[in-house]
């Protein structure tokens, strides 16, 4: 089965490259002229916000299956960058809609819990979404054009992903490990719950959709729902590190351009009691984000 993954150069990209079963055929496409990850002969570098030019990749290369981890992701850019927010989050989405059509692939798309506004938290897959920032709506309208267009698919939605990348860019957990390595104090939230996702938890459930055959939505988060600052405290805890220097602060005090859902989080119970797949809480993800960190590695040896 041949699978192409967009948006490779990325956090989760690289982790589901990287966890990609032997049994699978694996190329991957970002914006990026850098390869990272996969074989230079199966790599492509592409804007795939060029419809033109994602139709002729996907009709030269003919996969099965496409797994889109493209997006952009600065939710306070979005309220300002709201022309590319959309162009990368909805065009690209229904660029890859159009060619799969063309080919009849399948797409397998990652969304998140920004598409809900947080009021009544945690959502089951059948919630009804209510966005309240500019991110949250073009995630919530690349959901729409799947779910309405004849292509198969499936949506997996999870949150607060974290994880190691070979290009250096940070997460929250990597951030803050940069920080307490440093001595520097930090103001984490207290008033933000949900889901914390360890990139390769995410990255296996991904597969296991893929080779069940999955069509329709799917929550794949951590299955402990905890606010960012009790996350960072048990961080600090993980790695050996003076949770004094972390102090907890509300949203409103950091005055940021882009509402967030304070109240959230995502049921897991689907992923977990009907696929079978492994989700890990708290300090469990992190332990093995620990062994990850340490070893250098994507995966844990």
């Amino acid at each position: 089965m041949k699978i192409l993954v967009t948006g490779c150069y990325g956090l989760l990209g690289q982790t589901v490259c990287e966890r990609a079963p032997k049994s699978f055929l694996v190329y991957g496409v970002d914006i990026h002229e850098g390869n990272i990850v996969l074989p230079d002969d199966k790599y492509f570098s592409l804007d795939l916000t060029d419809r033109k030019k994602t139709l002729e990749l996907l009709q030269d290369l003919k996969p099965d299956y496409i797994i889109n981890s493209a997006a952009y992701t600065d939710v306070d850019g979005a309220e300002t960058e709201r022309e590319l927010c959309w162009k990368i989050n909805v065009d690209l989405v229904e660029n890859l809609i159009y060619g799969a059509r063309k080919i009849k692939a399948g797409i397998g798309h990652i969304s998140t819990d920004y598409i809900f506004d947080g009021k009544s938290g945690p959502y089951a897959e059948d919630a009804h979404p209510n966005p309240i920032g500019y991110y949250g709506r073009s995630k919530l309208a690349a959901e729409n054009a799947l779910i309405g267009s004849s292509v198969d698919y499936f949506i997996a939605r999870t949150m607060v992903l974290y994880g190691m990348s070979k290009n250096g860019k940070t997460n929250f957990v990597t951030w803050l490990i940069a920080q307490l390595t440093n001595q520097r104090p930090v103001k984490i939230v207290n008033d933000q719950y949900g889901n914390t996702t360890l990139a390769d938890e995410l990255a296996e459930g991904i597969w296991t959709l893929i080779k069940s055959g999955y069509s329709g939505i799917l929550n794949i988060a951590g299955r402990e729902i905890i606010n960012r600052y009790e996350f960072a405290v048990r961080i600090a805890e993980v790695f050996g590190f003076d949770r004094d220097l972390i102090t907890a602060v509300t949203t409103a005090e950091f005055n940021q351009p882009a509402p967030r859902p304070l109240n959230s989080g995502l049921i897991v119970d689907k992923a977990l009691n009907e696929l079978n797949i492994v989700l890990s809480d708290v300090v469990e993800g992190l332990h093995k984000f620990k062994s990850i960190y340490y070893s250098g590695s994507l995966v844990p040896g």
